[in-house]
């Protein structure tokens, strides 16, 4: 191909070479104004376009092409089109080298969640196919490799759109508005013909009948036709709208990756995994970090009886038996700061360092409290979605469970939650001040079954203002210099 130049202008190769008329020569405060400028791309002249240098009669014969520096600049012309009908430009942060894979410290299973979060939209990204579903809590990365998805495809020339699912709704109903220049039916073939198609926040718009049938089409249609998506939500999958949680399982189509990270947002003091978000804050495992088997304390020889550190020494077998294969259930059972807390927490703080998905430590009279809450107007949490979240962790430890004081209502709590995990066979510790026969009987005859579990009485002396604690402190406090 030669310059569409070569064609249109009749100066010869010396002149196209120094930019000079024949008369200019030696005046060389003047210049040709038809000459190209020195910024001007070399192959073209600035004209942008090239034709083919073929005989008459070839089908390419009077053709023009873009030349190069017309492609480059149509190129990034067509990514700012791109980039201002996808609705990224507040997200362009948002990118895989930004993403912090391992997170921010934390257990093993959270970094591990994050690795393989990370690596599956990583993935998807080079050939976005079918639909990819990220489940997490607020914070945990979803939005952040969602754009980044979105971004990465962006920067390869590939159109995408970007819709908070709140906004996109709101958008909707604008298209009703006498002065809309577009309708709901054209707005609406605009989003779900999209060729790639991120939905972000599924679940958190107000879920009229109306907002849940325009969802329902553009999910439905995307579905039908298998068009790439990238979907966020903080709910399970049991909590959206049946007819598109179905489509979200479709194992042939779409990809469900949960996200069991902390809120990133709120920096590195919360290390407590989200795969039971929205009770995060109940979970008080994150407290007793520093406890393990290892640094139970058998206390001083002459701090208890004979029998009483049997006793003890028998507690510290059965948590090591435990922690290696959590089945069933097991009781510690003893008086106040005799190590049941300890134990209970050191098996599951073992399971972290397994790389098993984060166990829940709930103290009992906070559970109560914390389900009485939901009935507040201002919760955000449902009393039932709170209580199935907890039922249904796969290792929970219940401490200090009592029910002396407990009312009817808490009783009827406490027991659906300790019969739905007796049924399910869910591996479950409680820790105890009470004997079987001061439980409430419905309880009692749970925990007394031993084809499920096993109860271990502590029957040592408090640790708590003993001997041995007193020197643990002096030798865990900083030492004064003497005056």
């Amino acid at each position: 191909m030669k310059p569409l130049s070569d064609l249109l202008d009749n100066y010869g190769n010396e002149q196209r070479k120094t930019g000079e008329l024949p008369q200019q020569r030696g005046a060389k405060s003047l210049r040709d104004p038809l000459a190209p400028k020195p910024d001007t791309c070399p192959i073209c002249k600035g004209k942008g376009f090239l034709i083919y240098d073929v005989p008459p009669g070839d089908p390419r014969f009077n053709r023009l092409v873009p030349c190069r520096c017309t492609e480059a600049r149509l190129i990034v012309e067509r990514t700012r089109t791109l980039r201002d009908i996808s609705n990224l430009a507040a997200l362009e942060r948002f990118t895989f080298d930004s993403f912090l894979p391992d997170g921010i410290g934390g257990p093993s299973a959270v970094r591990a969640s994050l690795r393989g979060a990370y690596e599956a939209c990583y993935a998807y990204a080079q050939q976005p196919r079918g639909w990819i579903v990220l489940l997490g809590g607020y914070g945990s990365g979803k939005t952040h490799l969602a754009a980044a998805i979105a971004n990465y495809n962006l920067a390869l020339g590939r159109p995408v759109m970007f819709v908070v699912v709140p906004d996109l709704l709101d958008h909707l109903r604008a298209a009703y508005a006498p002065n809309s220049e577009t309708g709901v039916d054209e707005r609406l073939d605009t989003i779900r013909e999209a060729p790639l198609l991120v939905l972000d926040d599924l679940g958190a718009h107000n879920s009229t009948a109306w907002a849940q049938e325009k969802l329902f089409q553009i999910i439905n249609y995307r579905y039908n036709a298998q068009l790439a998506t990238v979907m966020t939500s903080n709910l399970r999958l049991e909590e959206i709208d049946p007819r598109i949680s179905s489509r979200l399982a479709d194992l042939d189509l779409s990809q469900l990756v949960e996200i069991d990270a902390p809120d990133f947002r709120g920096g590195s003091q919360s290390l407590i995994g989200t795969a039971n978000r929205g009770v995060r804050d109940l979970n008080a495992l994150a407290l007793y970090t520093e406890n393990s088997l290892e640094n139970f304390s058998m206390r001083l020889e002459d701090e208890m009886l004979a029998e009483q550190r049997k006793g003890l020494r028998d507690a510290l077998e059965q948590a090591r038996e435990y922690a290696a294969d959590p089945s069933g259930w097991l009781i510690f059972s003893g008086t106040y700061g005799s190590g049941k807390t300890h134990l209970a927490s050191a098996i599951a703080n073992y399971q972290v360092e397994q790389g098993k998905p984060s166990p829940m430590l709930v103290v009992v009279p906070d559970l109560l409290d914390h389900l009485r809450s939901t009935f507040a107007p201002t919760s955000t949490i449902s009393l039932d979605r709170a209580f199935e979240q907890i039922k249904a962790v796969w290792l929970l430890v219940l401490d200090d469970l009592g029910t002396e004081n407990a009312t009817l209502w808490a009783k009827e709590k406490l027991f659906q939650l300790m019969n739905h995990r007796y049924v399910t066979k869910l591996p479950t510790i409680i820790t105890t001040h009470q004997t079987l026969e001061e439980l409430d009987p419905h309880i009692a005859s749970r925990m007394s079954d031993l084809k499920r579990g096993r109860i271990v009485y502590l029957n040592a002396p408090p640790y708590r203002g003993s001997e041995s604690q007193e020197r643990a402190v002096k030798r865990a406090s900083p030492k004064r210099n003497p005056k």
